[in-house]
């Protein structure tokens, strides 16, 4: 089996966030699930898929993080098709990725991939004391809350509560308390925690940061599923319309910005992009 890391949203190696892609022949069944999560467990980064064609323009992906299968990871997703034009295996045009998460369309662009989401769910408002729990487990209190924008899980494929903060500082000062975050996560029913700040001016749309303790991730550069859960989340409370294309930088706390890019169509559907380059390519050995 081939392999691949790829840096993803982002223009450069060693930028962005980085995601194992293995590609399996046609006639080539998945492997079990031990080996597959063996496999991402040796590449040791977040997430690591695992593809194969079923039709012409048709792609099967499972996904695995060191700690176990995911229903969807919108990095790796962004970094199998970019592996996949690379190859050759796809051109510029539409193609179908079908996760546990549903089948997606995926528009492939010369520089870019673009993924349509599922369905974005407001699962709930967290309570009063839900959220103080949560602003508490990253050191964040009363000062660091935003009017009007409340502590919220959203789902788009994984469910994350989104946790907005007053400036960028109490962004980048945020420090996890994991033991609390994984509790939180479990009681919850979360993949993890998606805190974002929204400036006032300039082309950002929101800075933001993510982590998941609970899979094994403490923080992670960049993520495309919690990013169209916020696309959804600011769409829903009017911060951003339909048809313009938003901006989101995430990982400057890990050193390695990330741009991840989204927009949501006339049809309502959430579209997540961005580039990505492939660092590294090799064989397994099994």
């Amino acid at each position: 089996m081939e392999f691949f890391i790829v840096d993803a949203f982002t223009d450069h190696i060693f930028g962005g966030n980085q995601a194992g892609v293995v590609i399996l022949r046609e006639e080539q069944p998945f492997p079990d699930d031990v080996l597959m999560q063996k496999i991402a467990a040796e590449l040791k980064h977040s997430e690591t898929a695992f593809v194969k064609r079923v039709d012409s323009d048709v792609f099967e992906l499972r996904y695995f993080t060191p700690e176990g299968e995911v229903a969807l990871c919108g990095h790796a997703t962004v970094s199998a098709f970019t592996v996949l034009r690379g190859l050759g295996e796809i051109s510029c045009g539409e193609a179908v990725a079908k996760t546990q998460a549903g089948d997606l369309r995926v528009k492939v662009e010369a520089d870019k991939i673009w993924l349509q989401m599922p369905q974005g769910e407001l699962v709930r408002t967290l309570t009063k004391e839900e959220s103080s729990s949560v602003y508490s487990a990253y050191g964040l209190y009363e000062s660091s809350r935003v009017e009007g924008m409340q502590p919220t899980i959203v789902k788009v494929g994984l469910a994350d509560t989104l946790l907005p903060v007053s400036s960028k500082d109490a962004l980048d000062h945020a420090t996890q308390n994991r033991d609390e975050v994984v509790r939180l996560s479990r009681d919850f029913g979360l993949v993890g925690v998606h805190m974002f700040f929204c400036p006032t001016e300039g082309d950002v749309t929101a800075y933001c940061r993510n982590f998941a303790p609970l899979f094994g991730i403490d923080e992670e550069s960049a993520t495309g599923t919690s990013n169209a859960s916020l696309t959804h989340y600011l769409y829903m409370d009017r911060h951003i319309g339909t048809d313009k294309i938003n901006t989101f930088v995430q990982g400057e706390a890990m050193g390695k910005p990330s741009t991840i890019l989204s927009r949501i169509d006339g049809a309502g559907n959430i579209w997540i992009g961005g580039n990505a380059v492939i660092s590294i390519q090799g064989e397994l050995n099994l």
